[in-house]
């Protein structure tokens, strides 16, 4: 990444709200992005928006990616040459809660995005957020590439695997032309660090668990994932802008993987042992006596073309991941009632990524 690139440059972000969007505001921020976001409001309490004060510094916007006409005004009046896409319903559980309104944000929103951007001049790229479970399983648990079946047997995924067949034809379609922007999705692994407040996500429920002195029960004890620190995912995506605003950025113009190292593909159940051995006193595990819900039980990611291709590859592995996870959610149960505290060590562990080689 060259922050060089980024400075003084207009970006249009969705979904600076969540916890992946508020850490990529914050990134944005620190290297002297113009950000504007366009979000419904958190959705947590507490969330990572809030403990780490990320409107500071943006022009933040309440709005609903549904709503094509605020939407569009939206991302005209920012002026901004870079799009990042990352507003979503972003859970399997509530995928099959809330289907309808699954599909509705994950392919219409991303549409209605899309659309837009068709009619903001300014803009030259277009980085659209899905998720490693566009996929259709694979049968073999072999790590999965780009162009690998798109699918999904349950709601959320199968709304992903809608949402990148959408952005392709959008590009074939709209885009093709030489002067037109360049859209690539990615698709990123399994996700951790603080200030995620998300239900029925693994590393929330440790820390809530371990923090109240309860054993966590976890459901899919056999699972396994590409783990990474949320730093590294969104690094990818800050990266693959790059390449797209560069002469040749068409070339980059279709679907990218960001997982984590083979090493780091690694069960729930290891995760969560890794983890009560970093927390220490009073953590510890059982394995839940129902499942309520149907999950791949294998999803393993090939990034090899973001390496090659672009240079990116992960920094931290899934101990030093979880090590400052842990570190986060540790400060946050510490309670110091420092309202700049979670801004500065969000901030801080950017730094230190940054400083990684």
């Amino acid at each position: 990444m060259n922050p060089g690139f980024w400075n003084g440059r207009r970006v249009f972000l969705t979904g600076h709200t969540g916890f992946k969007g508020s850490w990529l505001a914050l990134w944005l921020q620190k290297v002297g992005a113009g950000v504007t976001a366009f979000s419904l409001a958190p959705p947590t309490q507490p969330s990572l928006f809030e403990a780490a004060q990320v409107a500071q510094g943006i022009t933040s916007i309440h709005g609903d990616i549904r709503d094509y006409d605020s939407l569009n005004a939206a991302l005209r009046d920012s002026g901004a040459s870079i799009v990042f896409h990352l507003a979503a319903q972003a859970t399997v559980a509530d995928g099959y809660r809330f289907a309808r309104d699954t599909f509705a944000t994950n392919v219409t929103g991303t549409i209605n995005l899309l659309d837009a951007i068709r009619e903001c001049p300014a803009v030259e790229a277009a980085v659209v957020v899905t998720s490693d479970k566009c996929y259709a399983p694979s049968t073999t648990g072999t790590p999965l590439r780009e162009d690998d079946a798109l699918g999904g047997k349950d709601p959320y995924s199968a709304s992903k695997g809608c949402a990148e067949i959408a952005t392709a034809a959008w590009r074939e379609s709209f885009f093709s032309a030489e002067n037109s922007p360049r859209i690539a999705t990615a698709r990123s692994g399994n996700v951790i660090g603080g200030g995620d407040w998300g239900a029925h996500r693994l590393l929330p429920d440790i820390v809530r668990a371990f923090h109240a002195g309860k054993p966590l029960s976890l459901r899919m004890p056999g699972a396994i994932r590409p783990w990474q620190h949320v730093l590294e995912a969104l690094a990818g995506y800050l990266l693959l802008a790059e390449h797209l605003c560069g002469k040749d950025g068409a070339r980059y113009a279709r679907g990218w993987n960001f997982g984590s190292a083979e090493a780091d593909h690694l069960t729930v159940g290891e995760v969560a042992a890794r983890s009560v051995r970093l927390w220490g006193e009073g953590a510890r595990v059982e394995v839940a006596k129902a499942n309520f819900q149907k999950e791949t039980e294998t999803l393993r990611l090939d990034a090899t073309l973001a390496r090659e291709a672009l240079g990116w590859s992960p920094r931290w592995g899934a101990d030093e991941a979880l090590r400052r996870t842990l570190d986060w959610y540790r400060a946050w149960y510490a309670d110091t009632k420092d309202s700049t505290q979670f801004r500065a060590l969000t901030l801080a562990q950017i730094d230190d990524y940054t400083a990684t080689t």
